[in-house]
């Protein structure tokens, strides 16, 4: 059953003004309609979320359909996925030579190195989703060019 827009109160369907107020009502009252879909998010928010998933952020927000097309969030899912693959290649490499060394006396050196270059990505993400949300583009060096020439 449609309810009055102006003061709330039912209204039987196919009538053009409230009983009560005399307010029009329908689609044509000038009242907004809420259609049931989600309202798409502000472009700072969907740039931050591309980083909240990593690769996996950037990829969604690259296919979802308000945001593909937005410069800014292209940008930085882009720069989601790049970063994320260069910090799985270097985590394959590191861990390879962690394992080849394992027995060594260097494991001592090369363990601790590797918590902090973690610690580190984890603070240049963070860093990088705090820019996007202050609609600024942060560009890291090498990968931060190849997401600006992907988002076009």
């Amino acid at each position: 059953m449609p309810f009055c827009g102006k003061c709330g109160s039912s209204v039987n369907e196919g009538v053009s003004f409230c009983a009560k107020c005399g307010a029009p009502v329908g689609p044509s009252s000038g009242v907004p309609q809420t259609s049931g879909t989600a309202k798409p998010l502000e472009s700072n928010v969907a740039a931050l979320l591309c980083y909240l998933l990593w690769f996996v952020g950037g990829i969604i927000f690259l296919v979802l359909e308000p945001y593909k097309n937005d410069k800014f969030v292209r940008f930085h899912a882009f720069q989601s996925i790049f970063l994320s693959i260069v910090y799985f290649v270097f985590m394959v490499f590191w861990s390879s030579i962690l394992w080849s060394i394992l027995d060594g006396s260097f494991w001592f050196i090369l363990g601790p190195i590797g918590l902090i270059v973690r610690l580190g990505v984890l603070l240049l993400w963070i860093f990088l989703m705090y820019k996007a949300y202050n609609h600024e583009k942060f560009m890291i060096p090498f990968i931060g060019e190849l997401a600006a020439k992907q988002a076009g």
